[in-house]
Formats: structure tokens, sequence, C-alpha cells
């Protein structure tokens, strides 16, 4: 049968996998299948269950909501996992035979991140309340606006919008009863937490210094359950999180840093000696980020494990970033690190069973959107174990990308990939799009992205590289695009398509592209203001004015000053230089201007800016504002809005490429 090519609207037709958790025994995994529903746009979640020797799967949850985050008691008996089907994520427990699930919160707390204690009696969960809130539901009056009274720098999250002074709290719930029990602290943010392995503790992460909005760092704690005695483990110097014990309970390990580059600075890998007090970092000399650093469009929801302990105590597994790759590694105590799965791949998520070392992986390729592998880590045995998006993959034709590397103007190698179009024929002349990523600190990678195989299925071919700044490629290399936006980095996307240009002759040099979103939108805005090379630009929930974005972003007062080294307050023209805006009467390429109406993060006045100034000019642009959408809309925004957003794109290159 004859393969036709991809749409946007195949977003509808593809599924993914994520979360795997292996029980306790080691045999069986349940994991979260997510797919849309098309007639109504939305998202549908469920748990499935895998038996891991024959390969059966049978479905655990029904409906059209959204169940997520499965969690095996530790005696394997039950199963708890949150689920939208009241409106709120809900904590819900069911027996590991199957069965009714039973609701054990109330339908006006939105609960996340469960954890069951080591005796599987209760289980812990975070919650967002203010100081004067009470677990129990308040007596509803009729709705009137109200005054939004801000005190904090940090009232407004891309994620929750207004915060109204809640803050994540810490409480346990009886997994049989369901009854509630606050930990405390209500005035400050506590997330990230694990139990002891005797169940007598609890170590999470918080903020608790004077003046969180200027001291911004994240510290580990631990509570002790008897006496409410609490020990902090870091200095209040850097952000830490994804705290875990070893089953041995003599570590705590937590992911990291100093903040010695800021926002730019690696995540590395932390112990806390139990016995002697002692803090050290075990990665201090890896040039690797220990964490998913991979972008895309597709996978959402993963869930990053951290330090996964070996039984013994003497080793973790983990995720590291590197190359334009993610993989699995091992560490021992004694400082050994071995590679055990590190592919030309995206591992997005991972499950060990630590008695049998063996594992089950989410994995995406280019190729292959989404899929779980069963893994075996001590005899390299691989299974995969679901083939979710098997009939979308035999009727379609996607592009693999050939990776490519080459040199900046300054000599500094850079890795990237090209993209061939669909029905690409020798002698024939296609139009190039330039993808920019977002951070900048993150990661084009090898894993399946929706819009660049939409544009190759357009007769397009696509170039996406990771400039300095990105992750993956060592400490410096991120670090270099820091004061410098719009220098280095602007160049070594020049040098990107010199390199396509000269390397590859089916591209017209007549017809180039480039296309962009939140820092990779910045970057397009300034392109478009410092060359005419291109023929047709969109930009997507950019950044245009870095004066107004200092105050109007969530993280704009800070951030704006760890990216470019000046505050609003001492360098005005500093912020005016780096900012696109300024440069708007160079600006000769058509530009599409696409922005969410409830982005918090990059808000929608950058691009109300960036719009009526090139109307004044009288420059060929135009506006699209999505509704209620966030920074997040072309990840796990509304469906159709998606699907809206990709058309946009591909109509605006179709028209001027």
């Amino acid at each position: 049968m004859e393969k036709r090519v991809i749409a946007a609207e195949d977003l509808y037709k593809l599924k993914s996998v994520n979360d795997p958790q292996m029980s306790p025994c080691g045999t069986k995994a349940v994991y979260v299948e997510t797919s849309i529903q098309e007639e109504k746009h939305h998202y549908i979640s469920n748990l499935f269950l895998l038996d891991l020797k024959t390969g059966e799967k049978v479905q655990w949850t029904f409906g059209e909501h959204r169940n997520t985050s499965p969690r095996w008691s530790p005696d394997g008996s039950r199963l708890a996992f949150l689920s939208s089907r009241s409106g709120k994520n809900q904590l819900y427990v069911m027996s590991a035979g199957g069965g009714e699930a039973k609701a054990l919160t109330e339908e006006h707390l939105a609960v996340s991140q469960p954890v069951w204690s080591p005796d599987s009696a209760s289980i812990l969960v975070s919650l967002a309340l203010a100081p004067e809130d009470t677990l129990e539901k308040a007596k509803e009056e009729e709705k009137q606006p109200q005054p939004l009274v801000v005190e904090d720098m940090r009232y407004k999250s891309d994620a929750s919008g207004f915060v109204r002074n809640k803050k994540r709290q810490l409480a346990i719930a009886d997994a049989e009863t369901g009854k509630l029990n606050l930990l405390g602290f209500r005035e400050y943010d506590c997330s990230d937490a694990a139990w002891s392995p005797d169940g007598k503790a609890i170590v999470f992460t918080s903020n608790m210094t004077d003046d969180p909005d200027q001291n911004l760092i994240s510290d580990v704690y631990i509570l002790s359950l008897d006496g409410h005695d609490l020990t902090k483990l870091t200095n209040s110097n850097g952000f830490y999180g994804n705290p875990s014990w070893s089953p041995d309970g003599k570590y705590v390990s937590f992911l990291g840093h100093e903040k010695e580059y800021l926002g730019a600075t690696f995540s590395k890998i932390w112990l806390s000696d139990r016995e002697t007090g002692e803090l050290s970092c075990y990665s201090a000399d890896w040039d690797v980020h220990i964490s998913d650093a991979a972008v895309a469009d597709f996978i959402s929801g993963s869930v990053y494990p951290g330090l996964i302990w070996t039984e013994d105590s003497q080793g973790f597994y983990f995720i590291l970033t590197d190359q334009g790759n993610t993989g699995v590694y091992y560490g021992s105590l004694e400082g050994q690190t071995v590679p055990v799965r590190f592919e030309n791949e995206h591992v997005y998520g991972l499950s060990v069973h630590v008695q049998s070392h063996t594992a089950v992986l989410g994995i995406s390729r280019p190729d292959h959107p989404s899929d779980l592998h069963f893994f075996d880590f001590s005899t390299g045995e691989n299974r995969q174990l679901t083939s979710i998006n098997e009939a979308f993959l035999n009727e379609v034709e996607l592009s693999v990308p050939e990776a490519i590397a080459y040199k900046a103007e300054d000599g500094l190698e850079i890795h990237g990939w090209i993209m061939k179009p669909a029905g690409y024929e020798e002698g024939e002349k296609y139009p190039l799009v330039l993808e920019i990523h977002g951070g900048p600190h993150a990661m084009y990678a090898n894993t399946y992205f929706h819009e660049f195989q939409m544009l190759a299925a357009s007769g397009k071919a696509v170039l996406y590289t990771n400039p300095r700044g990105s992750h993956g490629y060592g400490q410096h290399f991120v670090d270099q695009v820091r004061g410098d936006y719009g220098g280095s980095d602007y160049t070594d996307l020049m040098s990107a398509v010199d390199y396509a240009l000269k390397t590859y002759d089916f591209i017209d040099e007549e017809r180039l592209g480039v296309t962009g979103g939140s820092y990779g939108g910045f970057m397009t805005n300034w392109i478009v203001g410092h060359t005419n090379r291109f023929k047709a630009a969109v930009t997507q929930r950019s950044i245009s004015n870095w004066i107004s974005f200092y105050g109007v972003s969530d993280i704009g007062y800070y951030f704006t000053e760890w990216e470019l080294g000046g505050n609003l307050i001492d360098d005005f023209e500093k912020l005016w230089h780096h900012s696109p805006l300024k440069y708007v009467k160079n600006v000769e390429t058509p530009l599409l201007i696409l922005h969410g109406e409830k982005d918090y993060r990059c808000p929608v006045e950058q691009a109300e800016q960036l719009y009526i100034a090139l109307k004044q000019l009288k420059k060929e642009t135009k506006l699209v504002r999505f509704p209620e959408a966030n920074h997040e809309l072309s990840r796990s925004g509304h469906p159709k809005l998606r699907i809206d957003r990709l058309n946009h794109i591909k109509e605006w290159f179709d028209k001027y490429l």
C-alpha cells in the first residue's frame, strides 16, 4: 500500500505512553496511555496493565477523563492514581486485582504527586492551599468579582495563572479512610516529597528563606514525623530537587546545583550522608546535565524519576542528557559510572525493578513517536512492549533526519539535523525552514516532532540545530549564550544555514524560512531584524521587548538579569539593545506572529508591541491570538488550537516559500 504524507490533523490519531511503573514483584507494569478525542477536542488518559512476560495488555481505567500518576503500594496489593473525573485531580485507590476505584480525597481539593508510605498504609500528596484555607469545603457564596491583592513579586505562574497566595502543601492521606493530615509550613511552598525507608521521616524541598522573591533557591529538608524536627540538608545557595533515600537509609540523594552559572548551570548528583551529615557532589567532575533536557511537541506529562537506588544501596540508575540524546546510566557509590542504555533516541520514562535490575523505558525516536520497552540492564535484553501507533506508522511516510555537524564562525562545532521533504526527488529544489528551540537551555534531540514532520510532508526541508546555549554539549557551551543574546547564537544559526546550502544542492537559497518559540521566537524576531535572507518567518510565544518583559513575565525580573546580565533599573539601554523591537525598521521578511492569550511566561503584550510596530511601518505581518492558551500551547494546549497553530505555520510558509 502506498503511504501518504502526514497532516497537522494526524495529531488526533497519535497516542503516547508515559509514566511506566513496574510492580513490586517485577512481572507487571502499569502505565498511562493518552489520546485525543477528536469530536470533543479533549485529551483522554487511562491506565493500562501490562504483563511483562506474556505481553498481555489490560485496560484498568475507562472514561473520557485524565487518569494519571499510577503508583503501586509497596506490598503490591493496591494502586493509587489521580483522576480528573470530578473536575479537579483527586486521589483514588484500587485493588491490584482490578475492580472499582475508591476516591480518597474530596472533589474541591486538587492533589498531585502521590507517594506511598513504606508500610502501604498512607499516601503522601501535594495540594495548593492559602494560609487561611482549611481542608473542608468552604460554604458556597454568591460569586462576586474580587480584587486581586498582590504583595509578592512571584504572584502569577504560566502553569496555574494567578497564585492568589496559595502554597503547595504536603499532606498524608490514610489509604483506607482518606483522612488528610497536613504537615504544616503553611507559609511556604513544599514539594518533591519522599518517605524514609522506615517511614519515620519525609524528605522534601522548599524555600524557607525570609524573602523567597529575592532569595531564589530551593533547599532540601528532612521532617521527622515523630517530633516534627526539621533538618536542612543544603545551604540555601542553589536549586535542588528530586530527593530520594537509599534503601538502607544511610543516604539522601537529590539533583541540583549551586547556581554557578545561574539558570544555565548543569544539574548534578548530590549525596547527604545521614550518619556524618556530610554533603557531597557525586558528579562534580562530570560535564553532563543530569536530567532530560530534550524538547519536543508530542511527548508531554513525563515524570523525571531522579535517582533510582539499587536494592543493596550501593548504586543508582538515572537519566542524563548528552549530544542530542537522553539515556540511562548507572553510578556506584565507589564512583564508577557506566551507560546501560544510551542510543540515538529520547528516553523520556524510566521505572526500574531494583531487585532484578530490569526496567521499563519510555522511548521516542524521530520516526517512532512513543512506545514502552523492557530492558534487562544485566543481560542487555531489549523488547518492545507496546505498538500503540502501529496503524498510523503503517499508513504514513515520515522523514528520517540526518545528523549534521558544522563549524561556527569561531570554529566551535555545532550539532544538528536536516530532514528531506516528503517525496524528495534528485535534481529538484526545495524550500528550507530553520527551526529554533526554546529555553535557550534545552536541547533538540533524536525524538519525534510533529511540527517538523508536518513541514517535511508539505514539501519543505527542515533544519534544526543546538546552537551555543543548548544543553547536551558541556557546561561552557550552555553558558556561552548568557549576556550575548543575538550574538554568537545568531551567527551559529546563520552558519547552520550556510552549511546546509553548501552541502545540500536540493535546497533553494531563495526560499528560506525560519521559526521558533519562546527563546526561539526571540531569535526569529532578532533574525528578521538583522538579515533579509529569509523569505518568510513565524514567531511563536516570543520576546520582542526585554524592557517590558522584565515586569510582565512570571519569571521576567530574575530571568532577564540571569540571561542578559542587566536589569530595568540600571541597564535600561542594555535591555533595549537586546530587544528585537529596536530593530523593527529593518524587517523586510513577512512575519506571522502566534501567541497564547494566557501566556504568562512570554505575555501576549510582547506580540502586540511587535505587531503594531510592524503594521505602523506597513510591513507584511499577521497576528494570531489563541484564547485561553498559555506558554505550553504547542505541547499540551487545547488540541484544536494546537492543530490550528500548525496549519497557520504551514499556510504561511506555503504562501511565501
